[in-house]
């Protein structure tokens, strides 16, 4: 699972985890993308979303928007309602079948609150303020000003992850320490309880599409850019996307090639269109000798708009009919209810809280 994700593409190869599950069954995945942003951007899409589209056929996939994770820092109520229907309608319209994949949002599944206290109480405070994330993050804003939220965000992700017994979590290396802890802590429920949770294996990309800054190609593309002409957002207008992408930071030189130290703009350019084209990178090497960076740059942004043009109309179509994206989104949490409930029953049976009674 990654809670901002990451601009790589892993790719997963579904034979190699056939002794995870059982004869003529899928490995369980789970991946969510938080809502914190107006639109997802070129990273997100091409990093993230197009290896989930792919792995529908291979994988039985959870992918969840968690809302919960965002408000661990302030948000606007409205913002936050508006974004995360955006980032729903975004994924679906990149490719996410809700029949073939379980889409849903994170507080529409109560479950996930409930078994985050039980991960609290199983977490040690040393251990909680040794996670990275908090530290950097506590560290920028100062610890009077971080929340409890904040420190609990890798049990909340813990509890994200264990509801559903999956077998593998793919995500980038910044969330490698947090899956860990979702290992530790399932390990850890096992021993003192009895065996309950499936004990999932991170799985860390090592390869795939790097989308960088168009303004400041040495740092990847993010919602946090210092510009925003260095990021590409999938809904914002094809015109002004072109028009990024023709503005692009190149490098000294003439000579279109791949060379990530020496030539970070050409080589940027140079992944973009690899990625949303799929010609290999010496492919385009080759097309492009004795041409200038200007005729990269207007056939890059071109394969761009190409590219997102379909996703985004599709995603503003699903936007403007709100209570059918709502209908959607309310299947799928009823779907991961249906897996996450059980867990959650038996985790309460087995700390020894009395059943409800009915």
């Amino acid at each position: 699972m990654t809670a901002s994700a990451e601009n790589t593409t892993p790719t997963i190869d579904p034979a190699k985890f056939t002794h995870l599950t059982g004869a003529g069954s899928h490995p369980r995945v789970l991946s969510g993308m938080q809502p914190s942003a107006d639109s997802l951007h070129l990273g997100n899409y091409l990093g993230a979303l197009t290896n989930w589209v792919e792995s529908q056929n291979d994988f039985d996939n959870f992918f969840f928007i968690p809302d919960m994770h965002a408000i661990t820092v302030p948000q606007d109520p409205e913002s936050l309602r508006e974004r995360t229907r955006v980032t729903a309608a975004q994924f679906i319209a990149g490719g996410i079948d809700p029949e073939r994949a379980t889409l849903f949002v994170q507080s529409h599944v109560p479950e996930h609150a409930q078994l985050a206290w039980i991960m609290i109480c199983l977490t040690g405070m040393g251990e909680a303020e040794r996670m990275t994330q908090f530290k950097d993050k506590s560290a920028k804003g100062g610890a009077e000003s971080s929340s409890v939220g904040l420190l609990a965000y890798p049990m909340l992700m813990a509890a994200d992850i264990l509801l559903y017994q999956p077998h593998l979590i793919p995500v980038g290396d910044d969330q490698r320490q947090h899956v860990e802890l979702a290992r530790n802590l399932a390990q850890r429920f096992n021993h003192r309880y009895g065996e309950t949770f499936i004990v999932p294996q991170g799985f860390y990309p090592k390869t795939g599409a790097r989308i960088y800054d168009l303004q400041n190609p040495t740092v990847k593309m993010s919602k946090s850019a210092e510009s925003p002409n260095g990021l590409i957002s999938i809904l914002e207008e094809p015109k002004k996307t072109a028009k990024k992408i023709r503005s692009a930071v190149t490098d000294n030189g003439t000579d279109v090639r791949f060379d990530q130290q020496e030539k970070p703009g050409v080589s940027n350019l140079l992944s973009i269109f690899s990625a949303v084209t799929g010609r290999s990178i010496p492919e385009l090497e080759e097309a492009y000798v004795g041409k200038m960076y200007g005729h990269l740059k207007v056939d890059v942004a071109d394969a761009v708009v190409e590219r997102l043009s379909p996703i985004r109309e599709r995603a503003l179509e699903l936007l403007d009919d709100k209570a059918e994206l709502d209908r959607i989104l309310a299947i799928g949490a009823q779907k991961a209810r249906e897996v996450a409930a059980p867990v959650l029953a038996d985790v309460y049976e087995k700390v020894g809280f009395l059943p409800a009674s009915r």
